[in-house]
């Protein structure tokens, strides 16, 4: 299979061209290096390479050519700097996407598998001891000043249980990011329904692992953490440490797309349909930490009770129904996979520790 993989030269794009690849399929790169995923160019990767953005229609139609199948991963990722950068994330990820469809229709491709997100949920599912389970609203500034780092049910008050949530909890972004995740999904619905296409979108939780990018304001909290340590630094973990997430591997994601790609040509047409991509083992942002820490030799974290608005307190997801269709598990353990992570080399300019797979 003949596969355009956008954002194919990307952390977590990368590791998808190489999973491709093992398993005997034809990978076509599409990556426009943007400097915020690229602060230093990368090694181009062993497959056809195409430099161009995903906005770039003409270069779209030919990197479609002979394509049985798409798997966008182009994407601004991260809550950014501040709202500044809502044009921005809504032009690469949101126009981006409508681009490429519209090329995808126009070829006549009509498998999609999409980088999705958790962040789709906002918070994450609770239990309410009186009220059952309830979605808490955005967390108060006032809250987060005095530590008040849970949520409360918004009927009683009362202190409410994290759980798992499933692929039918209703969209609740809670960040410009977030919103152009959703925006995403429903873009890629609409052209499923209108061209009969078929579409996956693989939720991802917290992506970690060999060749993140080192600490830009739209890297990932493991991507923090790791390059303080890379600099002698204590990781800097805010709120109290205790937001619960899934840690999970970019190799077993990286599998999980491969196995969504062969998967898609059988899915019902005229359909997107949503899959959690986690482990399966929920941590905490201390725990992660800590184990990055005592992986890579210290320094141990320092918790700081700072907080970022925006950010959500618990998200954990339940990647049942991707184990049950396409039979896909997570192989990677967390203590593992921290351990190789601690050891491991970050993309970016200006550091010694850079080394990428």
């Amino acid at each position: 299979m003949r596969v355009l993989v956008t954002g194919g030269a990307g952390f977590i794009g990368s590791h998808i061209v190489t999973a491709l690849a093992a398993r005997g399929h034809e990978p076509v790169v599409l990556d426009a290096l943007l400097p915020s995923a690229h602060p230093s160019a990368p090694p181009p990767p062993a497959a056809e390479w195409i430099q161009a953005d995903v906005r770039d229609r003409p270069a779209l139609s030919r990197a479609l050519l002979g394509v049985d199948a798409v798997c966008h991963q182009a994407a601004m990722v991260g809550l950014g700097k501040d709202f500044a950068d809502a044009p921005a994330y809504v032009e690469c990820n949101d126009l981006g996407t409508a681009v490429l469809l519209t090329a995808m229709a126009e070829a006549g491709v009509r498998d999609l598998v999409l980088a999705g997100s958790m962040v789709v949920y906002g918070e994450g599912r609770y239990d309410c001891p009186r009220d059952g389970t309830v979605r808490p609203g955005p967390r108060a500034a006032e809250d987060l000043d005095a530590g008040r780092f849970e949520p409360r049910c918004p009927r009683c008050g009362a202190e409410l249980t994290p759980g798992e949530v499933g692929e039918d909890a209703p969209a609740d972004p809670r960040n410009v990011y977030a919103a152009t995740k959703v925006a995403q999904e429903h873009l890629s619905a609409a052209w499923a329904r209108a061209t009969g296409g078929r579409a996956v979108s693989l939720r991802y939780h917290n992506v970690y692992g060999p060749g993140m990018p080192r600490d830009t304001p739209y890297a990932g909290v493991a991507s923090f953490f790791r390059s303080a340590l890379a600099r002698g630094e204590a990781p800097r973990v805010f709120e109290d440490g205790g937001q619960r997430r899934d840690f999970v591997h970019v190799r077993d994601v990286a599998a999980a797309n491969a196995v969504a790609l062969e998967a898609v040509a059988g899915r019902e047409p005229g359909a997107l349909t949503p899959l959690n991509t986690g482990s399966g083992e929920p941590h905490t942002v201390g725990e992660m930490a800590w184990a990055l820490a005592r992986a890579h030799g210290g320094p141990d974290p320092v918790v700081t009770g700072e907080y970022r608005l925006g950010d959500v307190r618990h998200i954990t997801a339940s990647s049942r129904r991707l184990a049950a269709e396409l039979g896909w598990r997570a192989e990677t353990g967390f203590a593992a996979g921290m351990a190789e992570f601690a050891r491991s080399g970050l993309r970016g300019a200006g550091s010694a520790d850079v080394r990428v797979p």
